[in-house]
């Protein structure tokens, strides 16, 4: 269907591809992976026809359709949704118009016998056609299609333009699936889906019966739809079989042998070099040392697959917080007539990361916004607990970075002591190389801006970091830097994200957000997914899911145990816990107390009374000791209660 030869290919002086070959079949479902600005977008708009070979073809078989979904740029239309979808949908429009003009012409050739059956006959070819392309069935397909992408019946009358960028991407998509063009070409198709969208879109594109090439940083979505994986690699593109962790596995296999390969090659050089050096000069050998020097000339020497160098970067831990870090009663949400949340009640505690999750405008947002203090809420209460200290992340709340600063700068800012390599290594992390780091934020891209803050916030962490959607915009090696970073956090962690492998390697429970109610479940993405999955599957009483390789399943006997043992657990530490509250209970009101003294010490009226300075004064004494006793204790306890806990 497609063939690339030879293709080479310059970016601003620089040589992105160099004699470069691909071959894709109808049915082929390819990844193209690679690091950030090696030229996988490149490569996808020289095939979309946006953009050139400086030499070598890329070349379409016959009349193939291709469809491309870009990154970011999306063209306006004041079309209803609906119908702009529909409009390109195979050429389907333009046929049922053709067919709608050659119904006035008939009913024109009325009483002409041979005219009417010559366009009768026509008309009935026509018509074959489009119900062979499903054409009868198109508004329903394209509400199938929008419904999977997150659309509600509702939203299908609206113009486009008035959808956010985000859902507008989601229209284009919608409007070339439902094309179903020979070769779909998806840059980053996930970045504004959520897991709901996003699932749906992988079933979609598995059973697909054209071509697909894709660029993803999402390691489930690149394993559930590809069939193969190409990467960039020296200017080539190298195909591997199978999806993204095939991928990787055969890759570190070609890299061992190709190093043994060298290994033996470098051996065999340095034989005949021992050979030429011995005999150099010795008429009598001047045949043999003239051969095998024309033997290395001729040696096509083993190249061992490059791999960049592995990015780590150790981030500061926070401030140890309370037991309770945030807690929410009765809260009501609304926009407008819309209604979000009633009632709604909401605890975490220290130490615990959880994923919110549920379909698009369930109210994860909100839910994250309520938490950071950053949306009032309409009733109810919000109660930070002791030593707090929030973290938010939001794509579109960036305005802290100072326009003028650099990138760098604004790393200083936060870590004033941190040498500029270091700075230099975690702006690496998060794809600012070389003079990147020098860029000023006003000339930043909202992506770029995105990165920043985000670097920022992981340089100096709170001890409750809120997150939505963190990893938009990172390729893979950053994600796993991401991953890395929060797995070891200790501190507290409500977060959003699309990336399933994000959830199973960092979150301790997943919360579903549905139609205002909340939902805990314990351990990462697949659990919640095989819960999921259960529940929707048919019931069978007599069915007991054994022990799973790997402790993936618990029998009902062993969930009942796990359930014994955490009870008995917080029955043996309740005292403890009640303990440590009532300390931080005390702590805050001592607190309270000591700032209200401090301000009164500060007030020169006060020195008008000798014996009131000195009442005071013993006050504030007395309270700032009684507040280090406490912080002793606290500390104590909280060590204790730890250490009940891991014996546990």
């Amino acid at each position: 269907m497609l063939q690339i030869r030879a293709l080479r290919k310059y970016l601003g002086g620089r040589q992105l591809f160099d004699g470069a070959e691909l071959r894709i079949l109808s049915g082929d479902r390819l990844g193209l992976v690679g690091p950030n600005g090696i030229g996988k977008t490149t490569l996808l708009r020289m095939i979309a026809g946006e953009d050139f070979p400086d030499a070598g073809q890329v070349q379409l078989e016959g009349k193939r359709t291709v469809g491309y979904l870009p990154q970011e740029a999306v063209r306006p239309s004041s079309r209803p949704l609906l119908e702009e979808v529909t409009a390109h949908a195979g050429g389907l429009k333009a046929l049922e118009a053709k067919m709608r003009a050659m119904e006035e012409d008939i009913h024109g050739a009325a009483g002409d016998e041979a005219l009417t059956a010559r366009l009768t006959e026509e008309y009935g070819r026509l018509q074959h056609h489009f119900e062979a392309l499903r054409g009868y069935d198109l508004e329903f397909e394209a509400g199938r299609v929008l419904t999977g992408l997150g659309f509600k019946a509702g939203d299908f009358g609206k113009s486009v333009d008035t959808f956010s960028g985000g859902w507008r991407m989601r229209a284009e998509l919608a409007r070339l699936l439902l094309a179903a063009p020979d070769l779909l070409l998806l840059d980053e198709p996930t970045n504004h889906l959520d897991l709901a969208s996003l699932e749906w879109l992988e079933e979609f594109l598995f059973s697909y019966d054209g071509g697909i090439l894709l660029i993803s940083h999402d390691r489930p979505f690149l394993n559930r739809v590809t069939n193969e994986t190409v990467e960039i690699d020296g200017g080539k593109l190298v195909a591997y079989a199978g999806g993204y962790d095939r991928y990787l596995a055969a890759r570190e296999q070609r890299k061992t042998i190709a190093e043994a390969a060298a290994r033996n090659q470098a051996a065999k050089v340095a034989q005949i070099e021992r050979f030429v050096e011995r005999f150099r000069a010795k008429n009598t050998k001047a045949t043999q040392v003239q051969s095998r020097i024309k033997m290395l000339e001729k040696m096509e020497r083993v190249e061992v697959v490059s791999d960049a160098a592995p990015i780590s970067f150790s981030f500061p831990q926070p401030e140890r917080s309370g037991e309770e870090v945030m807690r929410l009663r009765g809260v009501d949400k609304s926009y407008g007539p819309t209604v979000v949340y009633t009632g709604v009640d909401f605890v975490v505690h220290r130490a615990e990361k959880v994923a919110f999750v549920g379909p698009n405008g369930a109210g994860k947002s909100t839910l994250l916004k309520i938490l950071a203090g950053v949306l009032p809420i309409d009733d109810g209460s919000r109660e930070p607990g002791y030593k707090v200290e929030v973290g938010y992340y939001a794509q579109h709340q960036l305005e802290l970075l100072q326009p003028a600063n650099t990138a760098l700068q604004e790393l200083f800012i936060v870590a004033p002591t941190e040498s500029e390599t270091r700075l230099r290594t975690l702006l690496g992390c998060f794809l600012f190389r070389g003079d990147d780091v020098h860029k000023k934020v006003q000339v930043l891209s909202g992506g770029e801006k995105a990165r920043l803050a985000l670097a920022k916030m992981l340089l100096k962490p709170a001890n409750f970091l809120l997150l939505d959607e963190p990893t938009n915009h990172l390729d893979i090696p950053s994600r796993d830097v991401l991953e890395d970073a929060l797995a070891q956090y200790t501190g507290t962690l409500c977060f959003i994200t699309h990336d399933r492998h994000l959830i199973d390697a960092v979150a301790t429970k997943v919360l579903e957000v549905d139609a205002g109610q909340l939902t805990y479940r314990l351990g990462g993405y697949s659990e919640f997914e095989r819960i999921r999955a259960q529940r929707r599957a048919p019931a069978d009483p007599s069915a007991q899911p054994a022990e799973a390789e790997g402790g993936g399943y618990r029998t009902r006997d062993q969930r009942r145990k796990d359930a014994e043992e955490r009870a008995e657990r917080r029955r043996r530490t309740a005292p403890l816990r009640s303990a440590i509250e009532k300390i931080e209970a005390d702590m805050e009101e001592l607190t309270l107390r000591e700032k209200e003294l401090s301000d009164r010490i500060a007030d020169p009226a006060l020195y008008s009374d000798a014996s009131a300075i000195a009442e005071v004064t013993r006050e504030y004494q007395r309270t700032r000791k009684r507040i280090e006793e406490l912080t002793y204790e606290w500390e104590l306890k909280s060590l204790e209660m730890e250490a009940m806990e891991g014996e546990a």
